[in-house]
């Protein structure tokens, strides 16, 4: 019988119910049968998958968890891939892992089998395991390797990061000491299931703690209020550009309609955004129409979640809050020691159980990752009254202009204050004089705007060296899968 500590956790909540839609009700229970019934097929008479790569291909919801859960049983490593990927995309996930073996689901497997056969994997069907042999599962230690997740890959092709069982318990167990996760939690998952903020932070400390998760395939805003004037949720986590796009809704929706929404997202015990910065606009916007702070937080998929705001405490817009348990931040100097003293920034560095052990079959790009231990994660922040202020990565959102290192998130934050702006991207572009110049991409709500005028606007609220020197206006902003603006894309606007 395998050792994972999931697997005990789960049989503790028994019939309790684990995933909830508008048609089927799954329970803990279920999900443990249907898992050792698949782990059973994935073995196909081996006594342990011994690491080989699982790819799985599952939407959201109980067959995903089940898939899951079932080539780890049997000793596996798993390997989610985006669901709306390419072809070429999900070529490179399968081919770069290694993966022999991929799950998917009727309604992803008519799309990916051409390519599976072509690559010589083993097809299984997520949703009709066989019926389960009373056999032992492999005992499974807490220091295997698990899961293999890629990472954007906005300057290069995508790294596949490998966390360890115990790297995944550790991750879970931190946000639920942390945001106090509890059986009687329900919450909504419209994120997808190949990025650690719906892998981890929603169903992996959800089904930790016996609580209930309503998985929808996409972001249905109408229907997700719907849910939540029902008093569906407890607890809620989005992207800022889901907020965002609340906080429309809202504003556009009838007095009567308006203020049902409000009070229903004011009864939630929890609001988190991540994944991206917050702006601290947004974060003002939603406390002001519904009464609840929202808390952000700050992780990478090597790591977990490393930052948070306060959930019994404060939640102070455009910061990430300070160390969660069971993990160390410190700030670094580019180029010199670590540093101790506030408002010096430093590229942000971390040391705990939930840290991942290496980038998959890329060990020059692991050794440079670490610095005596600690994960250099390439974003650079500074320490305000006790709490972190993120200022961007390095490579991209640091522009080094007159010899100021300048966060083109905090003159983004400056820049959506403007009526004007909907939303904007800023970047530094070669300049002959400054090194880089501060350089705006906007769209705008309606109107015109032009240079002279954003930056006359701006000397009030931003530092001369920081008030952008170029302006381009646009219809529509590059983005990634996840609606994140890409900034390097948007070098190519200027």
């Amino acid at each position: 019988m395998s050792d994972l500590p999931f697997v005990a956790q789960a049989r503790s909540f028994g019939d309790g119910v684990a995933f909830r839609t508008a048609t089927s009700l799954h329970t803990y229970r279920q999900i443990l049968d249907h898992s050792a019934a698949l782990a059973v097929a994935l073995l196909d008479g081996t006594p342990d998958l011994c690491e080989a790569r699982v790819a799985l291909l599952v939407t959201p919801g109980f067959e995903h968890t089940a898939t899951q859960w079932a080539i780890w049983q049997a000793g596996g490593i798993a390997v989610p891939i985006c669901l709306s990927a390419t072809e070429p995309e999900w070529e490179y996930a399968l081919t770069d892992s290694e993966a022999t073996i991929l799950v998917a689901d009727p309604v992803h497997a008519a799309r990916i089998t051409p390519l599976a056969r072509r690559l010589g994997l083993r097809l299984l069907d997520a949703t009709q395991p066989a019926p389960a042999i009373p056999i032992d599962l492999p005992r499974i230690e807490r220091d295997r390797r698990a899961m293999i997740l890629y990472t954007s890959g906005t300057t290069n092709k995508p790294k596949g990061v490998v966390t360890t069982h115990a790297n995944i318990q550790a991750q879970i167990e931190s946000l639920v000491q942390a945001w106090e996760w509890s059986a009687r939690d329900r919450i909504p998952m419209f994120l997808p299931l190949h990025h650690i903020h719906g892998i981890i932070n929603i169903i992996g400390c959800a089904l930790w703690t016996g609580a209930v998760v309503e998985p929808f395939a996409r972001f249905d805003l109408p229907l997700i209020l719907d849910r939540v004037r029902a008093d569906a949720y407890t607890v809620f986590m989005a992207v800022p550009t889901i907020y965002v796009k609340l906080i429309e809704a809202i504003e556009a929706s009838a007095p009567g309609d308006r203020e049902a929404i409000t009070s229903a997202f004011r009864r939630l015990r929890l609001m988190v955004s991540g994944s991206a910065a917050l702006p601290a606009s947004v974060h003002q916007q939603w406390t002001a129409l519904t009464g609840q702070a929202l808390l952000e937080r700050y992780g990478m998929t090597e790591i977990g979640m490393a930052l948070s705001n306060l959930y019994r405490g404060e939640r102070r817009p455009g910061f990430v809050g300070t160390a969660l348990p069971g993990v160390e931040v410190r700030l670094k100097a580019e180029h010199g020691p670590v540093i101790t003293a506030e408002h010096e920034p430093g590229e942000i560095q971390v040391r705990g159980p939930g840290v991942f052990q290496g980038y998959w079959n890329r060990p020059e790009a692991t050794a440079e990752s670490f610095e005596d231990g600690w994960f250099r994660t390439g974003d650079m922040a500074v320490l305000e009254k006790g709490f972190f202020r993120i200022m961007g990565r390095l490579s991209v959102d640091i522009i080094k202009s007159g010899g100021y290192k300048l966060s083109a998130l905090e003159i983004e934050a400056a820049l959506l204050e403007h009526p004007l702006i909907a939303e904007c991207a800023v970047v530094g572009l070669p300049d002959d004089t400054w090194g880089e110049a501060v350089s705006a991409a906007v769209v705008l709500k309606d109107g015109s705007l032009a240079l002279p005028e954003l930056r006359a606007w701006c000397k009030d609220r931003l530092s001369t060296y920081k008030i952008p020197q170029r302006l381009k206006v646009v219809s529509e902003l590059p983005r990634n899968a996840m609606g994140k603006l890409t900034k390097p894309a948007v070098k190519t606007l200027f």
